[in-house]
């Protein structure tokens, strides 16, 4: 058996610890494994590389990806389709193993349907959008550096006595924000799931000063409204008539050090991958599921969106 690994789409903490998994696996299975660079464009830039287990020391504790990525535009092209299966039958790979979204997903199922390699997926993404999955490799990364921003933030704006907004990444999926929101004790919370105008969030924060609070701290999601989040900012302290400041977190969120549940999941999904593809499976990607790990069809990608989870939502309504 001859597998080949790739990470693909968005960067994520944990998937250096995945990846480690999966080569240290594949070894054991007596596999001849193959790393790729740079995801699928390194399958048409000669980016194949043999792996042993002296490319993946010391990188578990690691963030980004030691192999690499980048968009693909050219697989999503028949012609770029069939190049690919060309080039990886002539590298004789037999199956492969995606780390990354469900947009890397979609590019395994292409490739198997232009009559590639099997791919089996792991779910390595901040957003925590993949379908049919309770969480995914760099999740608990990325929430646990917004939550120490807005420790930090909290500092200075009890000092301050100012209303902070606070930007994380989520552009259609507001998992990292209310789970940030929860955990760091803010007083509201905006996500692309749910609508809540800047009139209501202005009278939630109202409210709150009201009752004596000396800080309020508002979490968004980069994708809860259309424009600006300068101007959602600007539009409720505007109804309030207090001064505010708005702290955008962007790719700080990406980097760093994988968390320890992050290392943890990318060594189960990991593992879980290649048992998958010493098993003969296909057209499958690796997820959790009330706690445990399965393998969910690719057509589950088609599936509705990844909702939120309600419990943080209630908690979010009664005790930020």
């Amino acid at each position: 058996m001859r597998m080949a690994v790739l990470t693909s789409g968005g960067d994520a903490p944990g998937m250096n610890a995945g990846l480690r998994a999966v080569v240290r696996a594949g070894l054991d299975r007596g596999f001849d494994v193959v790393g790729i660079r740079r995801g699928y464009a390194g399958i048409f830039d000669d980016g194949f590389e043999p792996m042993d287990r002296r490319s993946i020391v010391n990188i578990v504790q690691r963030g980004g990806t030691v192999l690499g990525t980048s968009r693909c535009p050219r697989l999503r092209t028949d012609a770029g389709l069939a190049e690919a299966v060309q080039i990886l039958r002539r590298q004789r790979i037999d199956a492969m193993v995606l780390i990354g979204g469900d947009g890397t997903f979609r590019g395994g199922a292409a490739l198997e349907a232009a009559g590639g390699p099997a791919t089996v997926g792991v779910p390595g993404t901040i957003d925590n959008d993949v379908p049919g999955s309770e969480t995914s490799l760099g999740f608990d990364t990325a929430v646990n550096t917004a939550v120490e921003a807005i420790d930090r933030i909290r500092d200075t704006a009890t000092s301050h006595e100012v209303l902070h907004f606070v930007e994380v990444m989520g552009r259609h999926c507001g998992a990292i924000a209310l789970a940030a929101a929860v955990a760091g004790g803010a007083e509201a919370v905006l996500v692309p799931e749910a609508e809540l105008s800047d009139r209501t969030l202005a009278a939630r924060i109202d409210a709150e000063m009201r009752a004596g609070k000396r800080s309020v701290i508002v979490v968004l999601s980069e994708g809860a409204r259309e424009g600006s989040a300068e101007q959602v900012a600007a539009n409720v302290a505007g109804v309030l008539g207090l001064e505010h400041r708005l702290t955008v977190l962007g790719h700080i969120q990406r980097g760093g050090s994988p968390s320890a549940a992050d290392r943890i999941l990318g060594a189960l999904f990991g593992l879980e991958a290649v048992d998958a593809v010493a098993e003969g499976a296909r057209g499958c990607y690796i997820g959790q599921r009330s706690g445990a790990i399965v393998r969910i069809p690719y057509g589950e990608l088609d599936g509705p969106p990844v909702g939120l989870d309600q419990r943080l939502v209630r908690a979010a309504h009664l005790i930020s």
